[in-house]
């Protein structure tokens, strides 16, 4: 009894009893109370919601300075122009170990990197949906046009389709012009003309022969109010487009290149509203009426710049490198081009995408309206680059003649100075007016010395 007696003695002397440690928690709280009361009238929690933010999540970015450091937040609250800057700053400065923010910072870098990998790979699928999508369409296109599916059939008895249906004709893309069109044109097909002031004469001489030939629908779209007058005294069908600042400025004072480039253009509505175009310069002379000797196969009918029947429609040449040894012989297919003054053009989507072509890289680029013609009808499909499917055809050299076919070789032969042309295009000579005249000579008025004294080729 006297050992427990001294223990519990002990126990009384050497520390607080418990409801002494009490009595202390009680009055450090009122303490603090105290304080959080003079600092924070409105009440703790009430202040914090006023503490200035600098966006929607300054209360989410005070919540984790509280969760990180209580001693801080409250200190941190004393600090009235605290910002997000400051703020995640010290969430920064409250990780564990620089060791563990590389950690964070490496993970981040990883998925960055395969978040960009996924963006391409989004993209790479959606460019081969896209291609997808654009080659179901065209073989439905393709089933469309070509109706039943069939078998192929015995060997040599096999035959292709060459003829594009045409467009479902839309009025609406110019009213006034399909009115024009239903009064011109015969079986929807017309002869169609472009000219300004600087080609009056040649414009004269072309629709004179165009009438003693007796062909009735043609047109002239006139670039100037000059050419619209004359051919409206001239009883001649004439179209004058609404007003275009950019095709006006070219029309009113543009030479033969530049007018020609326009064509491609305006002639973008003759095949929307449904019309066949046979395009031609006004340096041609008509003695033959031309749609009695269209085949109507092909997207596309043009007269050649060729001269004989190979550079017309086309010969192997052979190429010669000594240097290869065995393989130096290199066979290539060559056709001279085809003129684009004169061709015949039917109103399919691969013809308008032609005019599309045409007219898009002549308003980047200064090119010859040729040779973009050309490229667009020949150039086959390549990497980076899809090839136009229209078929084509090369029209006859001697019945659409060009002036290199009549003037080097046709006056110089017997029998085929009897031949009778279609047309003629003085297209590869420059005294154009003089030599249409001639030839007006010698077909229609019998003169055979009308073609001497031009030489074959130009003068200068």
């Amino acid at each position: 009894m006297a050992g427990r007696r001294d223990g519990l003695l002990a126990r009384s002397n050497g520390s607080p009893s418990r409801g002494s440690r009490i009595a202390m928690a009680v009055a450090v709280g009122v303490l603090l109370g105290c304080v959080c009361a003079f600092l924070y009238p409105d009440g703790l929690f009430r202040s914090f919601s006023t503490l200035p933010s600098h966006g929607q999540d300054s209360a989410a970015d005070w919540s984790l300075v509280r969760l990180f450091d209580p001693l801080s937040f409250v200190m941190l609250g004393f600090h009235k122009k605290a910002s997000h800057v400051d703020i995640i700053y010290f969430l920064l400065s409250k990780c564990e170990t620089s060791e563990r923010t590389n950690v964070l910072k490496s993970e981040l870098a990883s998925l960055s990197q395969k978040n960009e990998d996924l963006k391409k790979q989004v993209m790479e699928l959606t460019t081969k949906l896209k291609l997808a999508e654009q080659g179901k369409d065209q073989a439905q296109n393709q089933f469309v046009a070509r109706g039943e599916q069939r078998k192929a059939g015995p060997f040599g008895t096999v035959k292709s389709l060459r003829t594009n249906p045409t467009v479902v004709p839309d009025e609406s893309v110019n009213p006034r012009l399909a009115k024009i069109l239903e009064k011109v044109a015969v079986r929807k097909e017309l002869i169609v003309a472009l000219a300004n002031s600087n080609v009056k004469d040649m414009l004269e001489l072309w629709f004179q022969n165009i009438q003693r030939v007796g062909i009735p629908n043609y047109l002239v779209v006139a670039l100037d109010d000059e050419i619209e007058r004359f051919c409206n005294s001239s009883k001649v069908p004439v179209y004058r487009r609404n007003p275009d600042v950019g095709i006006d400025s070219i029309g009113r004072s543009g030479g033969n290149h530049a007018v020609s480039g326009l064509k491609f253009r305006i002639l973008r509505e003759f095949l929307q509203l449904g019309y066949s175009v046979l395009l031609s310069d006004v340096d041609i002379i008509y003695f033959q009426n031309p749609f009695d000797h269209l085949y109507r196969d092909s997207d596309v009918e043009s007269m050649s710049d060729g001269h004989n029947n190979m550079t017309a429609y086309g010969y192997d040449d052979v190429f010669d490198e000594p240097s290869m040894g065995w393989a130096r012989y290199a066979h290539t297919m060559r056709i001279w081009v085809y003129n684009s003054g004169f061709f015949y053009i039917r109103p399919t989507v691969p013809s308008i995408e032609l005019l599309d072509r045409v007219a898009d890289r002549l308003a980047r680029q200064k090119s010859w309206d040729q040779a973009v013609f050309n490229e667009e009808l020949f150039y086959p499909s390549h990497p980076g680059y899809e090839g136009l499917h229209a078929s084509k055809r090369t029209m006859d050299i001697y019945l659409f003649m060009n002036s290199k076919v009549l003037f080097k070789t046709v006056r110089k032969d017997a029998q085929l100075r009897r031949l009778k042309p279609v047309i003629v295009h003085v297209n590869y000579h420059p005294e154009k007016f003089a030599r249409m005249k001639a030839v007006v000579d010698f077909y229609v008025n019998g003169k055979q010395d009308a073609l001497d004294p031009f030489p074959d080729g130009s003068r200068y």
